[in-house]
Protein backbone atom coordinates (compact mmCIF):
# COMPACT_ATOMS: atom_id res chain seq x y z
CA UNK A 1 0.00 0.00 0.00
CA UNK A 2 1.09 3.62 -1.03
CA UNK A 3 1.40 5.83 1.72
CA UNK A 4 -2.48 7.67 2.20
CA UNK A 5 -1.91 10.93 3.57
CA UNK A 6 -5.46 11.91 2.78
CA UNK A 7 -8.13 10.76 4.09
CA UNK A 8 -11.11 12.71 4.02
CA UNK A 9 -14.64 10.87 6.00
CA UNK A 10 -17.29 11.43 3.51
CA UNK A 11 -21.35 12.16 4.57
CA UNK A 12 -22.97 10.46 1.75
CA UNK A 13 -26.16 9.94 3.20
CA UNK A 14 -27.01 6.01 4.55
CA UNK A 15 -30.49 6.00 4.01
CA UNK A 16 -30.97 2.33 5.43
CA UNK A 17 -34.59 3.29 6.81
CA UNK A 18 -37.86 0.89 6.75
CA UNK A 19 -40.12 3.37 8.47
CA UNK A 20 -40.85 7.14 6.46
CA UNK A 21 -42.85 10.11 8.75
CA UNK A 22 -43.94 12.68 6.33
CA UNK A 23 -42.78 16.02 6.35
CA UNK A 24 -44.85 18.60 8.32
CA UNK A 25 -44.34 20.71 5.09
CA UNK A 26 -43.44 24.42 5.33
CA UNK A 27 -44.78 27.23 7.72
CA UNK A 28 -43.07 29.54 6.16
CA UNK A 29 -44.60 29.41 2.58
CA UNK A 30 -47.60 32.08 4.25
CA UNK A 31 -45.39 34.30 5.50
CA UNK A 32 -42.88 35.81 3.12
CA UNK A 33 -42.15 32.07 1.07
CA UNK A 34 -38.87 31.51 2.94
CA UNK A 35 -37.34 28.39 0.97
CA UNK A 36 -35.11 26.34 3.34
CA UNK A 37 -32.28 24.69 1.61
CA UNK A 38 -29.34 22.17 3.04
CA UNK A 39 -26.13 22.99 1.33
CA UNK A 40 -24.07 19.92 1.58
CA UNK A 41 -21.03 19.83 3.18
CA UNK A 42 -17.55 17.31 3.32
CA UNK A 43 -18.17 16.58 0.38
CA UNK A 44 -16.84 17.47 -2.92
CA UNK A 45 -19.29 16.58 -5.16
CA UNK A 46 -22.53 18.89 -3.56
CA UNK A 47 -19.72 21.45 -5.18
CA UNK A 48 -22.80 22.89 -7.25
CA UNK A 49 -25.00 23.88 -4.36
CA UNK A 50 -21.97 25.01 -2.26
CA UNK A 51 -21.40 27.48 -5.72
CA UNK A 52 -25.14 28.23 -6.29
CA UNK A 53 -25.07 29.69 -1.71
CA UNK A 54 -21.29 31.39 -1.95
CA UNK A 55 -22.34 33.37 -5.43
CA UNK A 56 -25.78 34.36 -4.10
CA UNK A 57 -27.56 32.46 -6.95
CA UNK A 58 -30.52 30.90 -4.31
CA UNK A 59 -31.11 34.33 -3.41
CA UNK A 60 -30.80 36.09 -7.00
CA UNK A 61 -33.49 33.49 -8.23
CA UNK A 62 -35.58 33.22 -5.68
CA UNK A 63 -35.04 37.18 -5.02
CA UNK A 64 -36.86 37.61 -8.69
CA UNK A 65 -40.32 36.08 -7.46
CA UNK A 66 -40.26 37.68 -3.90
CA UNK A 67 -38.84 34.54 -2.21
CA UNK A 68 -36.17 34.43 0.25
CA UNK A 69 -33.39 31.58 0.98
CA UNK A 70 -32.67 30.17 4.40
CA UNK A 71 -29.55 28.11 3.75
CA UNK A 72 -28.53 25.76 6.19
CA UNK A 73 -24.83 23.56 6.20
CA UNK A 74 -25.53 20.36 6.98
CA UNK A 75 -23.87 16.26 6.11
CA UNK A 76 -25.33 14.35 3.56
CA UNK A 77 -26.30 11.45 6.17
CA UNK A 78 -28.77 14.53 7.48
CA UNK A 79 -30.80 15.41 4.32
CA UNK A 80 -33.54 12.36 5.12
CA UNK A 81 -33.71 13.69 9.06
CA UNK A 82 -34.31 17.18 8.11
CA UNK A 83 -36.94 16.27 5.86
CA UNK A 84 -38.87 13.98 7.69
CA UNK A 85 -38.40 16.63 10.67
CA UNK A 86 -39.62 19.29 8.37
CA UNK A 87 -37.37 21.18 8.91
CA UNK A 88 -35.76 21.83 4.84
CA UNK A 89 -37.79 22.66 2.12
CA UNK A 90 -34.65 21.42 -0.67
CA UNK A 91 -31.54 19.77 -0.90
CA UNK A 92 -29.21 17.51 -2.83
CA UNK A 93 -27.78 14.07 -3.22
CA UNK A 94 -27.11 11.12 -4.98
CA UNK A 95 -30.48 9.62 -6.41
CA UNK A 96 -30.13 6.49 -5.81
CA UNK A 97 -29.71 6.68 -2.40
CA UNK A 98 -33.03 8.55 -2.21
CA UNK A 99 -35.33 5.80 -4.62
CA UNK A 100 -35.84 3.35 -2.00
CA UNK A 101 -36.69 5.72 1.04
CA UNK A 102 -39.24 7.12 -1.79
CA UNK A 103 -40.94 4.20 -2.55
CA UNK A 104 -41.57 3.88 0.89
CA UNK A 105 -43.37 7.03 0.91
CA UNK A 106 -40.30 9.87 2.12
CA UNK A 107 -41.90 12.92 0.30
CA UNK A 108 -39.56 14.46 -2.30
CA UNK A 109 -39.10 15.01 -5.91
CA UNK A 110 -36.39 15.49 -8.19
CA UNK A 111 -36.34 19.13 -10.02
CA UNK A 112 -32.70 18.24 -11.79
CA UNK A 113 -29.27 16.46 -12.55
CA UNK A 114 -26.37 17.62 -11.26
CA UNK A 115 -23.69 16.02 -12.62
CA UNK A 116 -22.98 12.82 -13.34
CA UNK A 117 -20.02 10.20 -12.35
CA UNK A 118 -19.06 9.82 -8.93
CA UNK A 119 -19.03 6.22 -8.09
CA UNK A 120 -16.03 3.47 -8.96
CA UNK A 121 -15.55 0.15 -8.41
CA UNK A 122 -11.94 -1.45 -7.40
CA UNK A 123 -10.43 -5.04 -6.68
CA UNK A 124 -7.02 -5.26 -5.58
CA UNK A 125 -4.36 -5.73 -8.41
CA UNK A 126 -3.31 -9.28 -8.29
CA UNK A 127 -6.39 -11.04 -7.05
CA UNK A 128 -7.17 -12.48 -10.33
CA UNK A 129 -10.01 -10.05 -10.44
CA UNK A 130 -9.84 -8.13 -13.63
CA UNK A 131 -13.65 -7.42 -14.36
CA UNK A 132 -17.45 -7.23 -13.25
CA UNK A 133 -18.02 -11.09 -14.29
CA UNK A 134 -14.67 -12.28 -12.30
CA UNK A 135 -17.04 -10.93 -9.11
CA UNK A 136 -19.31 -14.13 -8.82
CA UNK A 137 -19.15 -15.47 -5.64
CA UNK A 138 -17.17 -12.57 -4.41
CA UNK A 139 -17.71 -10.43 -1.07
CA UNK A 140 -18.09 -6.64 -2.52
CA UNK A 141 -17.79 -3.32 0.26
CA UNK A 142 -20.16 -0.54 -0.27
CA UNK A 143 -20.87 2.02 2.35
CA UNK A 144 -24.43 0.85 3.43
CA UNK A 145 -26.48 -1.69 1.84
CA UNK A 146 -28.78 0.82 0.40
CA UNK A 147 -26.44 2.87 -1.05
CA UNK A 148 -26.39 3.89 -4.66
CA UNK A 149 -23.11 2.25 -5.24
CA UNK A 150 -24.55 -0.94 -3.96
CA UNK A 151 -27.99 -0.59 -6.24
CA UNK A 152 -26.15 0.52 -9.01
CA UNK A 153 -23.58 -2.49 -9.23
CA UNK A 154 -26.60 -4.57 -8.67
CA UNK A 155 -28.28 -2.72 -11.67
CA UNK A 156 -25.08 -3.49 -13.84
CA UNK A 157 -24.50 -7.06 -12.57
CA UNK A 158 -28.36 -7.96 -13.36
CA UNK A 159 -27.49 -6.68 -17.30
CA UNK A 160 -24.69 -9.50 -17.09
CA UNK A 161 -26.92 -12.33 -15.39
CA UNK A 162 -26.20 -12.10 -11.65
CA UNK A 163 -28.75 -12.90 -9.22
CA UNK A 164 -28.09 -9.75 -7.00
CA UNK A 165 -30.13 -10.53 -4.00
CA UNK A 166 -31.01 -13.24 -1.69
CA UNK A 167 -31.88 -16.35 -1.31
CA UNK A 168 -29.24 -17.14 -4.46
CA UNK A 169 -27.58 -13.87 -5.07
CA UNK A 170 -24.12 -14.45 -6.53
CA UNK A 171 -22.63 -11.49 -4.98
CA UNK A 172 -22.51 -10.63 -1.11
CA UNK A 173 -22.41 -7.31 0.07
CA UNK A 174 -21.44 -5.66 3.45
CA UNK A 175 -21.07 -2.57 4.95
CA UNK A 176 -17.43 -0.12 6.01
CA UNK A 177 -17.42 3.63 6.84
CA UNK A 178 -16.41 5.21 3.53
CA UNK A 179 -12.93 5.97 4.36
CA UNK A 180 -12.20 2.55 5.75
CA UNK A 181 -12.94 0.84 1.77
CA UNK A 182 -9.46 0.57 1.08
CA UNK A 183 -7.82 -0.50 3.45
CA UNK A 184 -10.65 -3.38 3.93
CA UNK A 185 -9.95 -3.71 0.44
CA UNK A 186 -5.99 -3.69 0.78
CA UNK A 187 -6.10 -6.13 3.97
CA UNK A 188 -8.39 -8.87 1.83
CA UNK A 189 -11.66 -8.36 4.44
CA UNK A 190 -13.52 -7.54 0.65
CA UNK A 191 -12.64 -8.98 -2.95
CA UNK A 192 -13.81 -5.30 -4.25
CA UNK A 193 -15.01 -1.94 -2.91
CA UNK A 194 -17.63 0.88 -4.12
CA UNK A 195 -16.59 3.79 -3.07
CA UNK A 196 -17.92 7.55 -4.05
CA UNK A 197 -15.91 10.83 -5.16
CA UNK A 198 -13.04 11.85 -4.06
CA UNK A 199 -12.51 8.81 -2.31
CA UNK A 200 -12.60 7.27 -5.86
CA UNK A 201 -9.40 9.30 -6.79
CA UNK A 202 -7.86 8.96 -3.46
CA UNK A 203 -7.57 4.77 -3.53
CA UNK A 204 -6.75 5.09 -7.34
CA UNK A 205 -3.88 7.26 -6.24
CA UNK A 206 -2.80 5.41 -2.88
CA UNK A 207 -3.55 1.73 -3.68
CA UNK A 208 -2.82 -0.78 -5.82
CA UNK A 209 -6.00 -1.34 -7.84
CA UNK A 210 -7.38 -2.53 -10.78
CA UNK A 211 -10.63 -0.39 -11.87
CA UNK A 212 -13.47 -2.60 -12.47
CA UNK A 213 -16.20 -0.14 -12.85
CA UNK A 214 -16.49 3.66 -13.25
CA UNK A 215 -20.08 5.22 -13.85
CA UNK A 216 -18.77 8.29 -15.21
CA UNK A 217 -17.36 6.11 -18.35
CA UNK A 218 -19.59 3.12 -17.71
CA UNK A 219 -22.01 2.95 -21.09
CA UNK A 220 -24.78 1.83 -19.04
CA UNK A 221 -24.38 5.13 -16.84
CA UNK A 222 -22.00 7.75 -18.69
CA UNK A 223 -25.26 9.84 -19.40
CA UNK A 224 -27.00 9.04 -15.72
CA UNK A 225 -27.14 11.56 -13.29
CA UNK A 226 -25.93 10.28 -9.98
CA UNK A 227 -26.50 13.23 -8.13
CA UNK A 228 -30.03 15.61 -8.35
CA UNK A 229 -31.51 18.49 -6.68
CA UNK A 230 -34.76 17.49 -4.73
CA UNK A 231 -37.57 19.43 -3.15
CA UNK A 232 -39.90 17.96 -0.70
CA UNK A 233 -43.49 17.37 -2.13
CA UNK A 234 -45.53 19.79 -0.32
CA UNK A 235 -42.86 22.29 -2.12
CA UNK A 236 -44.30 21.17 -5.65
CA UNK A 237 -47.85 21.28 -4.66
CA UNK A 238 -47.77 24.57 -2.99
CA UNK A 239 -45.15 26.39 -4.18
CA UNK A 240 -43.64 25.50 -7.21
CA UNK A 241 -42.27 28.57 -8.76
CA UNK A 242 -40.14 28.48 -5.73
CA UNK A 243 -39.39 24.85 -6.65
CA UNK A 244 -38.20 26.22 -9.99
CA UNK A 245 -36.47 28.91 -8.80
CA UNK A 246 -34.64 26.71 -6.77
CA UNK A 247 -33.69 24.55 -9.66
CA UNK A 248 -32.23 27.14 -11.92
CA UNK A 249 -29.70 27.79 -9.31
CA UNK A 250 -28.31 24.54 -8.87
CA UNK A 251 -28.68 24.48 -12.51
CA UNK A 252 -26.57 28.12 -12.33
CA UNK A 253 -23.90 26.41 -10.04
CA UNK A 254 -23.56 23.43 -12.01
CA UNK A 255 -22.56 25.33 -14.91
CA UNK A 256 -20.32 27.50 -12.98
CA UNK A 257 -18.42 24.18 -11.82
CA UNK A 258 -18.08 22.72 -15.08
CA UNK A 259 -17.09 26.27 -16.73
CA UNK A 260 -14.07 27.05 -14.17
CA UNK A 261 -13.46 23.92 -11.78
CA UNK A 262 -10.29 25.85 -10.43
CA UNK A 263 -11.87 28.75 -9.16
CA UNK A 264 -15.12 26.80 -7.81
CA UNK A 265 -12.95 24.14 -5.78
CA UNK A 266 -11.36 27.09 -4.39
CA UNK A 267 -14.27 28.64 -3.47
CA UNK A 268 -15.46 25.49 -1.64
CA UNK A 269 -11.86 24.98 0.20
CA UNK A 270 -11.88 28.47 1.10
CA UNK A 271 -15.39 28.62 2.19
CA UNK A 272 -14.68 25.37 5.06
CA UNK A 273 -16.95 22.86 3.05
CA UNK A 274 -14.23 20.02 2.53
CA UNK A 275 -11.06 19.26 3.28
CA UNK A 276 -8.21 18.23 1.19
CA UNK A 277 -5.97 19.97 -1.54
CA UNK A 278 -7.01 22.40 -4.13
CA UNK A 279 -4.96 20.08 -6.46
CA UNK A 280 -7.02 16.65 -5.78
CA UNK A 281 -10.04 18.38 -5.33
CA UNK A 282 -9.79 20.35 -8.98
CA UNK A 283 -8.70 16.29 -10.51
CA UNK A 284 -11.74 15.23 -9.12
CA UNK A 285 -14.24 17.88 -10.12
CA UNK A 286 -12.76 17.84 -14.00
CA UNK A 287 -13.62 13.93 -13.86
CA UNK A 288 -17.12 14.78 -13.33
CA UNK A 289 -19.89 16.11 -16.00
CA UNK A 290 -21.21 18.92 -14.20
CA UNK A 291 -23.66 20.38 -17.21
CA UNK A 292 -26.98 19.85 -15.53
CA UNK A 293 -30.24 18.59 -17.06
CA UNK A 294 -33.88 17.65 -16.44
CA UNK A 295 -34.64 14.90 -19.45
CA UNK A 296 -31.70 12.81 -18.67
CA UNK A 297 -32.01 13.07 -15.19
CA UNK A 298 -35.65 11.94 -15.84
CA UNK A 299 -34.77 8.95 -18.03
CA UNK A 300 -31.94 8.22 -14.92
CA UNK A 301 -34.97 8.03 -12.54
CA UNK A 302 -37.28 5.66 -15.06
CA UNK A 303 -34.00 3.46 -16.21
CA UNK A 304 -32.81 3.09 -12.41
CA UNK A 305 -36.44 2.39 -10.68
CA UNK A 306 -37.30 -0.12 -14.24
CA UNK A 307 -34.09 -1.67 -12.89
CA UNK A 308 -34.97 -1.90 -9.23
CA UNK A 309 -38.00 -3.10 -9.54
CA UNK A 310 -36.94 -6.47 -11.68
CA UNK A 311 -34.14 -7.11 -8.54
CA UNK A 312 -36.36 -7.34 -5.91
CA UNK A 313 -35.30 -3.83 -4.53
CA UNK A 314 -38.35 -1.50 -5.38
CA UNK A 315 -42.21 -2.80 -5.50
CA UNK A 316 -43.23 -4.29 -8.52
CA UNK A 317 -46.78 -3.14 -7.77
CA UNK A 318 -45.52 0.64 -8.22
CA UNK A 319 -46.70 1.80 -11.38
CA UNK A 320 -43.27 3.31 -13.07
CA UNK A 321 -44.80 6.09 -15.16
CA UNK A 322 -47.35 7.38 -12.50
CA UNK A 323 -44.28 6.98 -9.66
CA UNK A 324 -41.80 8.99 -12.15
CA UNK A 325 -44.27 12.06 -13.17
CA UNK A 326 -44.62 11.79 -9.40
CA UNK A 327 -41.00 11.78 -8.24
CA UNK A 328 -39.68 13.93 -11.19
CA UNK A 329 -42.40 15.96 -12.20
CA UNK A 330 -42.58 18.38 -15.26
CA UNK A 331 -42.13 22.90 -13.75
CA UNK A 332 -42.55 25.46 -15.50
CA UNK A 333 -39.60 28.03 -15.55
CA UNK A 334 -36.55 24.91 -15.65
CA UNK A 335 -34.78 25.29 -18.56
CA UNK A 336 -33.41 21.79 -19.94
CA UNK A 337 -29.91 23.04 -18.99
CA UNK A 338 -27.57 25.85 -18.18
CA UNK A 339 -24.24 27.10 -19.41
CA UNK A 340 -21.90 29.88 -18.09
CA UNK A 341 -19.04 31.90 -19.96
CA UNK A 342 -16.54 32.96 -17.44
CA UNK A 343 -15.19 35.89 -19.37
CA UNK A 344 -18.50 37.54 -19.62
CA UNK A 345 -19.86 35.96 -16.18
CA UNK A 346 -23.55 35.50 -17.88
CA UNK A 347 -25.41 32.39 -17.94
CA UNK A 348 -27.41 30.89 -21.03
CA UNK A 349 -30.37 28.80 -20.42
CA UNK A 350 -30.07 25.86 -22.78
CA UNK A 351 -32.39 23.08 -24.67
CA UNK A 352 -29.67 20.44 -25.27
CA UNK A 353 -27.12 19.44 -22.74
CA UNK A 354 -23.32 21.36 -23.84
CA UNK A 355 -20.58 18.50 -23.96
CA UNK A 356 -18.52 17.80 -21.51
CA UNK A 357 -14.46 16.86 -22.00
CA UNK A 358 -13.06 15.06 -18.77
CA UNK A 359 -10.02 16.47 -18.79
CA UNK A 360 -8.78 15.01 -15.57
CA UNK A 361 -8.57 11.72 -17.76
CA UNK A 362 -7.32 13.77 -20.54
CA UNK A 363 -4.37 15.51 -18.70
CA UNK A 364 -6.33 18.73 -19.98
CA UNK A 365 -5.70 21.98 -18.45
CA UNK A 366 -9.12 23.71 -19.88
CA UNK A 367 -12.83 22.41 -20.36
CA UNK A 368 -14.39 22.35 -22.97
CA UNK A 369 -18.03 22.74 -24.55
CA UNK A 370 -20.20 22.25 -27.77
CA UNK A 371 -22.29 25.70 -28.06
CA UNK A 372 -26.00 24.91 -27.98
CA UNK A 373 -28.09 27.93 -28.79
CA UNK A 374 -29.69 29.48 -25.87
CA UNK A 375 -33.79 29.16 -24.94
Amino acid sequence: MKHFAWRQKLAIGALSITLIIPAYGNTAWADGQTVRIQVSKNTVCGIAMQIAAENGYFDDELGKIGQKAEVTSAASSETVNLITAGKIDAAFGLACNFITPISNGLPVSFVTGVHTGCTKFFAKAGSGISSLEDLKGKTIGVPTLSDSSTLNLKRKLQDLGFQVNEPNADVKFVAYDMADLPLALDNGAVDAIGVHEPMGYMTEQNYDVVKLLDTGTDDKFKDEYCCMALVTQDMIENNPEGAAAFARAVQKGAAFVEADPEKAAKIQLDTGYVSGTLEDNVAVIKSLNFNPSVSKARDTFSNAFSDLQKSGDINNKLDEKQFTEKVFPELDGVPESMSYDPSTDTFSEEDTVPEHVNTAAAGSETETFTETEAE
